[in-house]
């Protein structure tokens, strides 16, 4: 196995690098009192000037070592809310949960539907569709490294509540319990067999409806999370949407290799992006076109931006504009529900929470 004491380093340089940004949230404002947050977690939001009614809400989670505001300030989310018209959720860890402050995600009270981090993540979800009349088709989840596995925790045990998620350099759900099994499950030794990691999310809900679309990153010369982990996770997901071991679509985007998979209809529901050469971290474009966010440690300038293909896969990379009736036109949602006014989503949003009858 590789070593412990190296990784733990990693983990401690992450989280200097980001240390001068603690005591700023940034762009970012706090989110209170949104639930009995069993996960003890902060949380931060970000909401652009005049959001309309019905906008999609994005929720990033940072990796090992970073926070909120910085995750955000280097990944670009924010200035792409502004452009494109979304809300943002940043949940945060606390040092008192994890020294690391990494997302607990082999933890088991962490990592079960209604336990620990993963409900607190949830409440905070519910508070913004409430406070800011989020539309509840299009709730989407990202995160790095230990918040990647974190996305992945979000996506099993909830999968009913995302249309969508992003895994950059992250871990299959269900494959860790306690610090020396995450720890192999990261230089991708042990775990499940490869046919039984798609049951593992089957059994963390009772969801047997449609399943949120993925987008997969991650970089060929990470030695803190293997790419291994990122067959996993194709592994896992693949079955899940029952498509084809081959991928529908291989091409390059920005030099990159990039393969898509899709559904009996031909839609895209997993993209994966494969970043030669690149270590751990989130992949970012600072210069040109898709310039977003800035480099700093474990988010690394590559010359492709993660956040902005991110939301384009998701469909919310730009602001929709409006139809013929003067509304605004809304993007394809794969799970429709009745109404979409603000009182409509409220009210969802207060019959998932048991608020409402």
């Amino acid at each position: 196995m590789g070593s412990i004491s190296q990784t733990i380093r990693d983990f401690n340089a992450m989280r200097d690098g980001f240390d001068a940004l603690l005591g700023d949230h940034g762009r970012l404002t706090s989110l209170s009192d949104f639930g009995s947050n069993p996960g003890d977690l902060d949380a931060f939001c970000y909401i652009p000037a005049d959001l309309p009614p019905a906008s999609p809400l994005v929720v990033v989670l940072h990796g090992c070592g970073q926070n909120a505001a910085g995750y955000d300030s280097a990944s670009g989310w924010s200035a792409l809310a502004d452009r494109a018209g979304f809300a943002l959720l940043f949940p945060q860890q606390r040092a008192a949960n994890n020294p690391n402050r990494c997302f607990n995600w082999f933890t088991r009270s962490d990592t079960k539907r209604d336990s620990g981090e993963a409900l607190s993540i949830r409440q905070m979800v519910d508070a913004m569709v409430v406070r800011h009349a989020i539309d509840t088709t299009r709730i989407f989840v990202t995160g790095l490294s230990a918040g990647g596995a974190m996305t992945s925790v979000m996506l099993a045990t909830y999968p009913e509540l995302f249309a969508g998620g992003a895994i950059i350099a992250g871990l299959p759900y269900g494959t860790a319990l306690g610090v020396q099994q995450a720890l192999d499950r990261m230089k991708g030794q042990g775990g499940p067999d490869r046919d039984a990691l798609p049951d593992l999310v089957r059994d963390a809900s009772s969801h047997r409806g449609v399943w949120p679309r993925i987008s997969l990153w991650h970089g060929t010369a990470d030695t803190t999370v293997v790419p291994a982990n990122a067959e996993a996770i194709l592994s896992q997901w693949r079955t899940l949407h029952g498509v084809a071991d081959r991928p529908a679509q291989e091409d390059s985007v920005d030099g990159y290799p990039h393969r898509i998979w899709t559904d009996a209809k031909g839609r895209a529901v997993i993209e994966e992006y494969s970043i030669t050469n690149m270590g751990h971290g989130t992949p970012l474009s600072t210069r040109g076109e898709e310039a977003l966010g800035q480099a700093a440690p474990y988010m690394l300038e590559v010359g492709i931006s993660s956040t902005h293909h991110i939301a384009d896969f998701w469909g919310i990379a730009a602001r929709p504009k409006p139809n013929a009736a003067g509304r605004v036109g809304r993007q394809e949602a794969d799970r429709k529900t009745s109404g979409n006014g603000v009182a409509a989503i409220i009210e969802r949003a207060l019959r998932s929470a048991g608020l409402m009858s």
